[in-house]
């Protein structure tokens, strides 16, 4: 997990609309989807993606962030 670019996870994340789609498409787990983009969040200081139980939205910095 270590060498896992957090930027591309979170581009997956985002394209697939999914934490548990974007960790299929990167070989992790979603768990681990989950951390690296809280621990980029925290990074960056700035929310990128609002959750619920049902699914993932890119916020409109995340959206920022994505097309950067």
């Amino acid at each position: 997990m270590d060498s896992v670019d957090p930027m591309r996870v979170f581009i997956s994340a985002i394209e697939l609309k999914s934490f548990s789609a974007a960790a299929d498409r990167m070989q992790l787990t979603p768990s681990a989807v989950s951390k690296i983009v809280s621990r980029l969040e925290d990074r960056l200081g700035v929310r990128l993606i609002n959750r619920t139980t049902r699914r993932i939205s890119a916020t409109p910095e995340g959206e920022a962030y994505f097309n950067g």
